[in-house]
């Protein structure tokens, strides 16, 4: 009688705990390259010698041998086919256990199995195997030897984005999700939408960087589109989210952008992709990161005379923070020395090939100055080691006239930040991307990048510069230094009093001279509300005044913002704003300047979680969320937004206005349905206050 397959079994739980994918909530079996799995087939009777049988792998449209897309496995001979390899286990009965090791080079993405038989052919249900890359597999490109990493990197489905300023830097915590309902089928969506050859599909470096233009909507229809108009009514504003699962379960249902993302979001649901897919991945926090800098390693920063920066004249940026990722991986592609962590970025900047995709760039070659590298190196180069040069610009005889300030070649890329390996803490990893400031190999390092880069000359590039008077115009391009002061002047900016949104901000500007001699010093300083981009959104007040000060000395000039100045701002504006202080200081009689600048966050009250330690696997308990609100100002159209991934999905509770001084109280009644440490997520959102965030563990028995 003929031999025909009456049954396979995909051992999914024993196959899903070895390749570490058991936490996928999907039906078909999941594996990872280059790492043995068994299926046990039921056969209409004994399996003889003289049978054929053979297991069909296929991946793509029209899966062809020819083309390495079909691979016919035929346990008889073991033979090695495209790297892939197939054996006989055991051999008893009606039943048959085969051992499928796939290569570790192998095309990621979605196959189909049968099982031919003579002429017959079985096609099982859920026949889809799921096949991603193996960071635990050495053959595979992505291998990473340490087991912390592979968990923190790969497994771990939780975590931190650092956002703020630079020396004012809290964690946003991050639901990524890899694991949940529907994102895998998403990441699958997304790779078949690539359009990258399948044998591309086998390369980290070409899915990466297809992956950081596709969760950005600007050419091809991908995840999330970009906003920074600070009005997102006709969407979900990037402030709202508090994880990449809803992002990308929408976007897989509706095939259409989701509104709205700004660069954590962006690096966010791009960390759910690549660990989703097998890639070990970190989301990267840069703070006070250049932007727009035409690849010329400047930017330049213009103030009127108040000190007030000025926003329509600058080409260039500085955001406080800006967020995309690492992933980890070898580079075949280029010269040895070149493995590890690569750069990308999904944030839709700058298109590179003509489209908005950025990486991988290696991070070897960003700190070595190696900026010829591929991809994209100029440009991450520019965000970590960009100088920064102000201009004031004066009413001269009713014409503007532009006059340098200083150059501060230390204040961009700074405290570089990812979440630490196995703790919730932040690790800086400022030295990865850069040498030392002021060390031998940061200068041969800024050499070698600034031969590649083009030079400029040190005339403003401002909209309208080209056509003014120019006062200390220097036109010799070459690294920049860091000006130096005659007088030992030095500007610290502080605030008195903790910057509570609804009281007065009290700050103050302390300027320094370290020379004998007696000095008198003009000093500016303005306060301003601006965006997380640098985007000014409101000028706060200054102080104006001409400071004394005998030989080596100090003196604190006040300045104080009184509530009512930004409370509209505060509301009108629907991204969370930070208060930026400026000062410029002159030496009178000699010609010594100085200006500084700061960006300092609002504080905010904390919301409590009330809730068990442990819980037990699939019996209720309830968990309550607490805030009160302790600030002199009404907190409007309040909403609480909370996720527990394998504890309860996203839901929103809508608390309507809250008083000064009142308490608001949600509870939530959940069902784990996941074992281990789990992570519960909350973030409140108001008018005034676009983001108070919290998460607290529990662990699952």
């Amino acid at each position: 009688t003929d031999l025909k397959v009456t049954g396979i079994d995909f051992l999914k739980s024993e196959n899903c705990r070895q390749h570490h994918t058991d936490a996928y909530n999907i039906k078909n079996l999941v594996v990872r390259r280059g790492q043995p799995f068994q299926v046990q087939l039921s056969l209409s009777r004994e399996l003889k010698a003289a049978d054929k049988l053979s297991l069909r792998f296929g991946i793509g449209e029209k899966p062809m041998k020819i083309r390495g897309t079909l691979m016919s496995l035929k346990p008889k001979q073991e033979q090695d086919l495209g790297g892939w390899q197939i054996s006989m286990v055991k051999n008893s009965g009606k039943e048959c256990l085969l051992s499928i090791t796939s290569s570790p080079k192998a095309p990621v993405g979605k196959y189909t199995l049968n099982v031919k038989t003579g002429m017959n052919i079985y096609k099982p249900e859920n026949n889809a195997v799921y096949l991603l890359f193996n960071p635990w597999c050495e053959a595979d490109v992505v291998f990473l030897a340490d087991d912390a990493q592979r968990k923190e990197y790969v497994l771990n489905d939780t975590g931190f984005i650092y956002v703020g300023s630079a020396y004012n830097i809290y964690n946003r915590p991050w639901n990524f999700g890899q694991f949940e309902e529907f994102v895998l089928d998403a990441c699958m969506y997304l790779l078949d939408k690539s359009n990258l050859k399948l044998s591309n599909r086998r390369d980290p470096v070409f899915v990466s960087r297809a992956m950081s233009a596709l969760v950005n909507a600007n050419d091809d229809n991908g995840v999330l589109l970009g906003n920074w108009s600070g009005k997102y009514s006709n969407g979900t504003s990037p402030m709202d989210w508090i994880g990449s699962v809803s992002i990308l379960q929408q976007y897989y249902k509706t095939k259409k952008p989701v509104c709205y993302g700004q660069c954590w979001v962006f690096a966010g649901v791009l960390t759910t992709v690549m660990r989703c897919l097998g890639i070990p991945s970190r989301c990267v926090s840069n703070f006070n990161s250049a932007h727009d800098t035409e690849e010329n390693l400047r930017v330049d920063i213009y103030l009127n005379e108040l000190g007030e920066k000025l926003n329509w004249m600058s080409l260039d940026s500085i955001w406080n923070f800006h967020v995309w990722n690492d992933v980890w991986m070898k580079r075949a592609d280029l010269p040895s020395g070149f493995d590890g962590w690569q750069a990308i970025d999904s944030t839709p900047q700058e298109q590179s090939q003509g489209v908005f995709q950025c990486g991988p760039c290696p991070l070897k070659a960003i700190r070595e100055g190696d900026v010829y590298l591929p991809f994209d190196s100029k440009f991450v180069y520019a965000e970590v080691n960009a100088d920064k040069v102000y201009w004031v610009v004066k009413k001269v005889n009713g014409k503007d006239k532009y006059i340098k300030i200083n150059t501060e070649t230390q204040g961009i890329g700074v405290n570089i930040s990812t979440k630490a390996v196995g703790q919730d803490k932040r690790e800086d990893i400022t030295a990865q991307y850069k040498f030392p400031e002021g060390s031998e190999e940061e200068r041969k390092s800024m050499q070698k990048a600034s031969s590649f880069i083009r030079p400029s000359g040190m005339i403003p590039r401002a909209r309208f510069a080209s056509a003014l008077p120019m006062d200390n115009a220097v036109s010799k391009p070459g690294v920049l230094q860091e000006t130096i002061s005659k007088t030992g002047l030095q500007l610290e900016i502080t605030n008195k009093e903790p910057l509570y949104p609804g009281n007065p901000l009290e700050l103050g500007v302390t300027v320094k001279i370290s020379t004998p001699g007696s000095w008198t010093i003009n000093l500016v300083g303005s306060c301003q509300l601006q965006s997380y981009t640098g985007k000014i959104e409101a000028n706060l007040g200054y102080v104006k005044e001409i400071v004394k000060l005998e030989g080596k000395s100090e003196t604190q000039v006040p300045l104080k913002i009184e509530p009512d100045t930004y409370m509209k701002t505060l509301s009108s504006v629907e991204d969370e704003v930070f208060i930026r202080v400026t000062a410029i200081a002159e030496v009178q009689g000699i010609d010594d300047k100085l200006t500084k600048e700061t960006t300092m966050s609002f504080e905010y009250p904390p919301i409590t979680v009330q809730m068990p330690e442990t819980a037990k696997l699939n019996e209720e308990f309830s968990c309550a969320f607490i805030f009160k609100n302790k600030l002199n100002m009404p907190l409007d159209n309040c909403k609480l937004r909370v996720e527990g991934l394998g504890i309860f999905k996203m839901s929103t509770f809508d608390q309507g206005d809250v008083k000064p001084g009142r308490i608001m109280k949600s509870e939530i009644i959940c069902t784990p349905t996941r074992l281990g440490e789990k992570k519960i997520v909350a973030k409140l959102t108001s008018t005034q206050i676009k983001g108070i965030s919290v998460e607290k563990g529990i662990t699952i028995t």
